[in-house]
């Protein structure tokens, strides 16, 4: 029979066992209590040999009857020396850590130091149960550890040794019935809930987890639809070397046969060197065959059925290539030297992509030239009589509202009026000053005498008609007479520098550089003598609401009344002047916030009595080598209305539609003029069409000669 020490050391190795497990501790205070355990279980073991004898215990040979009494004296003998050496035990540790150990145990719902050492009999235990039962069931735990009582294990031992000291069967029974666990146990109950909770919520963190990364596939993919390059993720991720790629895309079979193409290419040119024909001539027609499977497709589902057989048997031919002639110096040059071709290549192809869009966006679309060019000839065809507007006392009348307009577009021109006129709520009090060149004169003026705008005035002039525009009055037509001008747009093969040192963009060869239409925005006093106040329009701009309230607004003192175009879209002065130059950052501040030209409202009485035209002739004629800033009209406008600038409510004015794809279509519905600034203009082919319906609802498209000149707009 196992002695009562080896009894006592069990249960204070279990004790320890159950603290380590469901204490809830740091690790540090654990590591305190399990020693000072440890040790007391010890002295307990060996004060309680040293006071007995090593026989067995003399109530194993007693009579059934002296059992109890025996028991009961055993515990309590046994119980005095477990306090004595626990005693001693207390002597050697300080009061603090002694409070841990007993603080833990009071947590933990265990026995403290001074109850390890008693064996408790199983009524007592029992009892213990029926108490924590009761306090679980009247005061749920939130921990439902702290409730717990006993675990499956301590109720068997407890059922074992109630049947040692001879418990009868019925008692065995009832004691069994009241140690089954009770599924409507509180805690039984928490640790259920518990586990419910743990697993919804790990459910979620998966979810979550599943629809953050598809939102993050999602946005790469509309990165990719929206640059048309490949994304980073997908290129790092890629490679021809790797037999299983990590993700298989709607690309992998079109991005192999590219990366089979380049390898081909590299050992066609290893073969030459090493004099093998046949191999390069085999990898030759295996190029034609892929290339042709290939064909212009993106997406594997766009290949050819046989694209899969031919990429095969590039591959083959490609592992029979490397095993004769791999050689890693010379493959490493010879796809440097590829690499660097492509990039040439690609230079050079930019470069013509720059020309031909900026060819594109300035020329006259053959639709518009045969539409100018049939109305000239009807032109002619007309009387003097005909050829006259109506509602000449309008011009000169400071109590209509007046438009300039100087466009040699004549459907441009006719959408910016109609679209004006349609949304005007009086068009009887608005009149258009329109000026344009002499080859286009005729034409302009055919258009409104035979589509007159409802009640509005009309006037067409040519802007070769103003004697007073010379070069001896007017710096920029000097400029284009010099020999340096003459070369910068006309001379080819040249290199010309600005003043950033970087090779000049071709934008600013524009011809409409060389038109005075583009200048004569500084000379409006001097095209119209007697009027007050004009609103400005350009030619690709659309009137979505009526304008009328612009001539209404208090520009305080200033000349100009204009939407600033300071936001994250736009730019201020340092990106179109050169502050490097001292003339300039000494005059104008860097991060003065600048305006859009377009839709301008001027007060002609200020500009006179501000003499605007002479400060634009005194910084012009200081740009003649173009140091201050490039060639353009927007540039000198701000140097010449610095300071003399209102802001006006931005939702007058919208602008980027020739070239932001990314615009608010909330603010453009909303807008009063929509801008085309850009190169993709709604009458050019290059257009967006997301854009183009503002435009095109204001065009004619049922007038005889926009069908007979094919203009579908």
């Amino acid at each position: 029979m196992v002695s009562s020490g080896g009894k006592h050391l069990a249960q204070a190795r279990r004790t320890s066992l159950m603290r380590i497990r469901i204490g809830g501790l740091s690790l540090c205070r654990n590591a305190v209590v399990i020693s000072v355990v440890a040790l007391a279980s010890a002295f307990v073991f060996f004060g309680y040999r040293l006071s007995s004898p090593l026989t067995a215990p003399a109530s194993s040979t007693l009579s059934r009857d002296k059992s109890v009494a025996t028991t009961v004296d055993q515990v309590i003998s046994s119980e005095t020396k477990s306090l004595a050496a626990l005693e001693q035990i207390e002597s050697l540790f300080p009061k603090e850590v002694l409070d841990v150990v007993n603080t833990n145990a009071a947590d933990s719902s265990l026995p403290d130091l001074r109850s390890l050492s008693v064996e408790e009999p199983s009524s007592i235990a029992l009892e213990r149960i029926k108490e924590r039962r009761r306090k679980a069931q009247s005061v749920p735990s939130e921990d439902p550890l702290a409730t717990l009582g006993a675990s499956t294990a301590d109720h068997a031992s407890l059922l074992a040794k109630a049947a040692a000291e001879g418990e009868d069967p019925e008692s065995l029974r009832a004691m069994e019935a009241l140690l089954k666990p009770d599924p409507n146990d509180p805690a039984r109950r928490i640790r259920r809930e518990n586990r419910i909770r743990r697993r919804d919520k790990r459910l979620h963190e998966l979810v979550a987890q599943e629809s953050t990364e598809d939102d993050a596939v999602e946005a790469e993919e509309k990165k990719k639809k929206g640059s048309g390059s490949e994304p980073a993720v997908a290129l790092n991720k890629y490679s021809i070397w790797r037999r299983e790629d990590e993700k298989i895309g709607g690309d992998q079979m079109v991005r192999l046969i590219q990366d089979q193409l380049i390898m081909a290419r590299a050992y066609m040119a290893i073969a030459q060197q090493h004099g093998d024909s046949k191999l390069s001539k085999e990898l030759k027609n295996r190029m034609k065959d892929s290339t042709k499977s290939l064909g212009e497709a993106t997406t594997d589902a766009e290949l050819a059925s046989n694209a899969v057989e031919k990429m095969r048997a590039m591959g083959q031919l490609l592992a029979r290539a490397r095993d004769q002639h791999y050689d890693c110096t010379g493959m490493v040059k010879k796809l440097r030297a590829m690499v660097h071709s492509a990039e040439e290549q690609n230079q050079a192809l930019r470069q013509q992509s720059l020309f031909l869009s900026q060819l594109a966006a300035k020329t006259i679309p053959k639709g518009i030239f045969c539409l100018s060019m049939r109305l000239t000839i009807e032109y002619s065809n007309l009387s003097p009589e005909e050829r006259e507007f109506t509602g000449k006392e309008k011009l000169e009348d400071n109590d209509y509202h007046h438009y300039a307009l100087f466009s040699d577009n004549v459907l441009a021109t006719a959408v910016v009026v109609n679209s004006t006129v349609v949304n005007a709520n009086d068009s009887s009090r608005h009149v258009f000053h329109i000026v344009t060149d002499k080859l286009n004169i005729a034409a302009m003026k055919a258009w409104f005498l035979f589509n007159p705008p409802k009640d509005a005035t009309i006037e067409v002039q040519s802007v070769d008609s103003f004697t007073w525009l010379n070069s001896s009055y007017c710096p920029v037509l000097r400029q284009l007479e010099s020999a340096s001008m003459k070369d910068y747009y006309f001379k080819t093969g040249q290199q010309t520098e600005t003043a950033g040192g970087a090779t000049a963009n071709l934008k600013y060869r524009n011809p409409k550089y060389l038109s005075m239409l583009n200048h004569l925005r500084f000379y409006l006093p001097e095209v119209f003598p007697k009027l007050d106040k004009v609103l400005f329009l350009d030619d690709d701009i659309v009137v979505q609401k009526d304008l009328t309230p612009l001539w209404e607004i208090d520009l305080h003192g200033n000349v100009n009344g204009a939407v600033e175009t300071c936001g994250a879209s736009f730019h201020r002065f340092d990106k179109y002047l050169n502050f490097s130059n001292p003339l300039i950052a000494s005059n104008f501040d860097p991060q003065a916030c600048g305006w859009a030209y377009g839709m301008n409202v001027f007060d002609l009485k200020q500009w006179k009595v501000q003499d605007i035209t002479g400060i634009y002739h005194r910084w012009q004629t200081q740009n003649e080598d173009r140091t201050l800033w490039k060639l353009g009209t927007l540039p000198p406008g701000l140097i010449t209305f610095y300071n003399k600038t209102q802001p006006i409510d931005k939702s007058w004015h919208a602008l980027g539609l020739g070239y932001n794809p990314n615009l608010d279509m909330d603010e453009l519905n909303s807008a009063a003029v929509v801008h085309y600034n850009g190169n993709m203009k709604p009458w050019l082919e290059i257009s967006m069409t997301k854009f183009k319906r503002y435009w095109t609802k204001y065009v004619k498209i049922d007038h005889p000669f926009m069908q007979q000149c094919n203009v579908s707009p």
